[in-house]
């Protein structure tokens, strides 16, 4: 089997509640998204995508990932879509860096793979754990008021971890999590998600005022060295994001004593193939994880639950359901919440069939 065509189609993903917003006044009204589509000499057809969070979140921008492909693509013409480590090898070397780039052309092979072999990627991943898997809702930064009054709408659609939206203004923040805090029931998880945007100096400030708040402090500050220092001064279990993105990173701070839980975001990594090793990697070490992505919509929100799915239960701290965040389907079959709770296709492959008339032409098409 080789690879004969690799596509790009452009999709956008409006969001429900109109706007979602974050550290540092950043805010994404639209999701720009790019779904792959890998075609084979053997008629299987596999599907990926990639929607960076803006270009002013991660080194990554929605226009990025359509060049990135068009220079990219060419390089993978008549290779085998299922030797995936081989492929992502050939990948790194034509072009360094940029694994968002990456990660909607290995997310697509993944699909073919399970296409061609009968399986859900999920037994490709490792196995299916259990019958669902447990999500996050994250709650937009707004006032405290606004942020805590929604806790229980969430909570009547079953979600029991709370993402909050923190990273600004550090007495309106803690403002933010003592009022959420008071909403938090038996059971329930409560993140404090600063997305890097506190100093050391804030960062301080706010773990010493919410000292006896049963919350998750999450990536603190921009870099690592400021976030380990957060982390020497607090007794709050501690989540690292933005400073992991490969396996250095995951080892370092894990000899550092950096975090207790670690978010593993596919794009970031590359891929499903890099961030399984990851996933596999972390079990090995003992750390739970955050399995999700930058954003997206059906496609990543199937290929996150793989992942997820495929991942031992009491390792997976948490993982997300964007397809529920965005007003745009573009994918039957794609996984649904149920009850704040998600599961995996049993059909082969990412288990869903795009919609084409919603995808429409392509925007770019390599053979």
């Amino acid at each position: 089997m080789k690879i004969t065509k690799i596509s790009a189609y452009q999709v956008d993903l409006p969001l429900h509640e109109g706007n979602y917003s974050w550290s540092g006044g950043k805010s994404v009204d639209v999701f720009d998204s790019t779904v792959v589509c890998v075609e084979t000499d053997a008629g299987v057809t596999g599907y990926g995508e990639v929607c960076p969070l803006g270009p002013f979140y991660l080194p990554a921008f929605a226009k990025g990932v359509r060049t990135g492909i068009e220079e990219l693509a060419p390089h993978l013409i008549g290779e085998s879509p299922i030797e995936l480590g081989k492929l992502n090898q050939l990948m790194d070397a034509a072009l360094k860096g940029h694994p968002y780039v990456k990660s909607g052309i290995d997310m697509a092979c993944w699909d073919i793979l399970g296409k061609e072999s009968g399986l859900p990627v999920c037994e490709l991943l490792g196995g299916r754990y259990g019958d669902d898997f447990v999500l996050y809702r994250a709650i937009s930064q707004e006032s405290p008021e606004g942020m805590a009054g929604k806790v229980s709408g969430y909570r009547s659609e079953g979600y029991r971890r709370f993402q909050l939206k923190v990273g600004g203004d550090p007495d309106v923040d803690i403002e933010r999590i003592h009022q959420v805090a008071e909403q938090v029931q038996p059971g329930d998880k409560l993140i404090a998600d600063a997305n890097t945007g506190w100093l050391k100096h804030e960062a301080m400030r706010v773990v010493r005022a919410v000292r006896d708040v049963d919350v998750y402090i999450e990536q603190p500050c921009l870099s690592y060295e400021d976030c380990l220092s957060i982390r020497r001064h607090t007794d709050h279990p501690f989540v690292l994001d933005e400073v992991i993105d490969g396996i250095p990173e995951i080892l370092r701070a894990y000899n550092d004593l950096a975090m207790d839980v670690v978010n593993i975001k596919i794009s970031k990594f590359g891929g499903l193939t890099k961030a399984r090793q990851a996933r596999d990697l972390c079990v090995s070490l003992g750390i739970a994880m955050t399995l999700e992505d930058s954003w997206g919509g059906d496609i990543i929100t199937a290929a996150i639950s793989h992942l997820a799915h495929s991942t031992p239960t009491e390792f997976l701290f948490t993982s997300t359901d964007f397809n529920s965040y965005v007003t745009q389907p573009f994918a039957e079959g794609a996984p649904q919440r149920k009850n704040g709770r998600m599961t995996a296709s049993s059909e082969p492959g990412l288990g869903f069939s795009p919609m084409m008339d919603v995808l429409g032409e392509p925007v770019l098409s390599i053979s």
